[in-house]
């Protein structure tokens, strides 16, 4: 069976693609976690989170501030048809204050439904997310994904994601309140942004990186142009940043973006080589479409970058991705 939606012809029009770059692999090589934590592992750096980790972060929350992390899901989202089949929530009403006794007097119900894409919003990409060569996190086969869904790196692997959340804002450590489109987050800028948050990233962390650029979607009146310059060209971390979140052993990384990685990549032949190198070889789970002003401004208000953040996914079974409201507990 073939796939249900076509490549977006934009894409297929493009520049032509290059193939991946000996330095590519040779990265690929440096950061690959497979058989890290056993030949029948799938869900990958999020091994970082142990019992005492979670209690760690538990002790972070200081105040009992909470704040959702989370777009608002409804039919005028955020996506425009970049990728076919992600579409906005189409939520119906199945049933409106229908009278289950007969008696209109007594108990009345209403219910409703939704049909959507599982990453049409704020959502964690899972492990089997995307393949190349024929390959997925932890060598196994592409063919681990069919019809029915991943019978491997199924988002319902993650049963819980709880952990410290860390942000970094790379948008106010540039004094800025949103990068330029386009542009490539380095390793300097995620130094320059912990070195802000007067804190370090340390084994097991979620890290959450602010651009700004999902300032597009919270104005008064989202436009589609708004949509459209959301989307890209979308500032965003770079391939030579994978070996700074393997060094610093993080669980899984987030931001307030369309692709989480700089769009076009770096060069720009390459498409999408960090979701290549996060997902496939390192086996860290990425997260899109974050909201994380109302976060980024609490704690520029109080210097606290760090905070108890619970992320976990609804559990699809055998989904690629998920939808969630993450919240971060301060």
């Amino acid at each position: 069976m073939g796939p249900p939606f076509e490549t977006p012809p934009e894409w297929r029009r493009s520049e032509p693609k290059m193939p991946l770059p000996p330095e590519f692999h040779e990265l690929a090589k440096r950061v690959n976690n497979w058989g890290r934590w056993g030949a029948d592992d799938e869900i990958g750096t999020l091994n970082f989170i142990d019992a005492a980790k979670v209690r760690d972060a538990a002790a972070s929350v200081r105040h009992g501030k909470c704040f959702s992390l989370s777009l608002p899901l409804h039919k005028d989202g955020l996506q425009t048809g970049l990728l076919p089949g992600r579409i906005n929530p189409v939520r119906t009403m199945i049933d409106i204050h229908r009278p289950m006794t007969g008696d209109p007097s007594q108990f009345c119900n209403n219910d409703d439904m939704v049909v959507m894409g599982l990453q049409s919003a704020t959502h964690w990409d899972g492990l089997a997310h995307v393949s190349y060569s024929g390959r997925m996190y932890n060598g196994y086969s592409a063919d681990s994904v069919d019809a029915d869904g991943a019978s491997r790196c199924g988002i319902h692997k993650i049963e819980t994601l709880v952990s410290r959340g860390v942000l970094l804002d790379v948008a106010a450590s540039k004094g800025v309140e949103r990068l330029e489109p386009g542009y490539p987050i380095s390793c300097a800028d995620l130094d320059a942004a912990e070195a802000m948050a007067k804190l370090e990233v340390v084994r097991g962390d979620i890290v959450l990186v602010r651009t700004g650029q999902v300032q597009f979607l919270k104005r008064d009146r989202v436009r589609p142009q708004d949509k459209a310059d959301y989307a890209k060209p979308c500032p965003g971390v770079t391939l030579a940043t994978s070996e700074w979140f393997h060094q610093r052993n993080v669980a899984a990384v987030a931001a307030d973006n369309f692709s989480l990685e700089v769009y076009p990549g770096v060069p720009k032949q390459m498409f999408l080589p960090v979701h290549l190198i996060h997902i496939v070889e390192m086996g860290m789970t990425q997260g899109q479409n974050w909201d994380l002003e109302e976060l980024a401004t609490d704690c520029a208000t109080d210097g606290v970058y760090e905070f108890l953040l619970e992320a976990s996914p609804q559990r699809f079974l055998g989904g690629v991705g998920s939808l969630l409201n993450p919240v971060a507990v301060k």
